[in-house]
């Protein structure tokens, strides 16, 4: 027992001498949570479909959340369906696009056809790429601008077809936070689907996966224009369960389960409901529509800061920041750059760091090595500097004090392995 506590106790130290920048990969639970979480459990244990006080509880703190989800991204309640997380929302979108459209066009033997962008996560790359391969459906993969790095409404317009269903681009990158125009797109969609319904052409949905912009960025699906958004607990401070808005659900817009079983979510999504997850769901975007300017003003601060100081530290010809484009918006809290020479590839330089925590990219890529983003490189980072990229992403308790130690830890670590070259 002795022997377990003291080794508790060298854990905590080590973590405490840590500086936590990967936000982007996932949140901790905020406290407000983990209380809402534990009275869940502690009150709340009852099934959710039974009548008795216990499940009465529990249907009432699932109500609660679906409306705190739902004034979070300015939705109605009716359209929010709880999910596993954001893999299964975008699975969603995509399988219930396919089905309605073989639905309605059966006979007329077209191939279903969607467009995305290439920086998209993989859970919306590999679906889309997994049609292909089965020969159920056609993708677009629209390459987004070097000189602004977005997924352009221009260059979207420009892929679609007499069959195309389905545009999903993303609302903000996970690597550089490049917050694309969804906004202009949906309104150039709405406008196409106005002339294709006069020639009998099917419409085409819009979906948007926002996990990483909400919580670092004002969301709101009435300004979006999207038909369906997919919201991830874990990037805004909840716990690792998702939820998908659908407009109109079941009516404006299709939606179609891919499981089978009770009636829960209105049967989009059966299966008894986690109760404790979706009440800290629910706290978590409570606290967003609450806080969320304070906490995106605060993380700019920081971020800033943190590029202020590295481009301090770090010879301007030896860095790049690898997302500022030029009248590009990005997310608050992220910055992605490279630090240029031949012995500082990104996973190396991490590898020396003894303070900071962080990613060279996306978490889900952790295992490529020193293979450079396919991100970086679609948005014309070359080669050699994407290879050394660190992306480094703060967040809402991360203070000026975190940074200066990041940025020292940074400058040993390059030292050490230029020294070795």
């Amino acid at each position: 027992m002795q022997s377990f506590t003291v080794d508790l106790l060298l854990k905590r130290i080590f973590y405490l001498m840590k500086v936590y920048m990967d936000y982007n990969a996932t949140t901790p639970l905020e406290p407000a949570v983990i209380q809402a979480m534990t009275e869940a459990m502690w009150e709340a244990w009852g099934n959710p479909s039974s009548p008795y006080p216990a499940g009465r509880k529990a249907k009432d703190i699932i109500s609660a959340a679906r409306e705190s989800l739902a004034k979070m991204i300015g939705g109605k309640p009716q359209d929010i369906i709880f999910t596993s997380g954001g893999t299964e929302s975008n699975n969603l979108v995509i399988h219930s696009v396919l089905r309605h459209f073989h639905k309605v066009h059966a006979s007329e033997g077209a191939t279903p056809h969607f467009i995305t962008c290439t920086v998209e996560h993989d859970s919306i790359r590999l679906p889309l790429e997994h049609l292909v391969e089965e020969h159920v459906a056609a993708v677009t993969f629209v390459p987004v601008s070097v000189v602004n790095g977005q997924a352009e409404a221009d260059d979207i317009l420009a892929a679609v077809r007499p069959s195309t269903c389905l545009v999903t681009v993303m609302l903000a990158n996970n690597e550089t936070g490049i917050i694309m125009p969804i906004p202009e797109l949906s309104r150039r969609v709405a406008a196409l689907n106005q002339q294709r319904a006069a020639s009998g052409l099917p419409r085409v949905l819009l979906h948007t996966d926002a996990a990483q912009a909400l919580g670092k960025l004002r969301v709101d699906v009435r300004d979006l224009g999207v038909d369906f958004l997919t919201v991830v607990g874990h990037k805004f401070y909840g716990p690792r369960i998702g939820a998908l808005y659908v407009r109109g659900l079941g009516e404006h817009t299709p939606l179609y389960p891919m499981l089978f079983g009770g009636g829960q979510e209105q049967s989009f999504r059966p299966g008894t409901e986690n109760t404790p997850m979706i009440a800290g769901l629910g706290k978590a975007a409570e606290l967003v529509t609450e806080n969320g300017q304070a906490y995106e003003a605060h993380m700019r601060d920081i971020r800033d800061y943190l590029e202020e100081r590295l481009a301090a530290e770090f010879d301007k010809k030896k860095i790049h920041f690898n997302s500022q484009f030029p009248g590009t918006e990005r997310l608050c809290n992220t910055c992605n750059f490279s630090i240029e020479g031949p012995q500082l590839q990104g996973r190396l330089v991490l590898a020396q760091c003894r303070t900071l925590l962080a990613s060279v990219g996306a978490a889900c890529h952790s295992d490529q090595g020193d293979r450079p983003s396919p991100v970086l490189l679609s948005c014309g980072i070359p080669s050699d500097v994407a290879r050394n990229a660190l992306r480094l992403s703060v967040g809402r308790s991360t203070t000026r004090a975190e940074v200066d130690l990041v940025v020292q830890d940074l400058k040993q670590a390059v030292a050490r392995l230029e020294g070795q070259a």
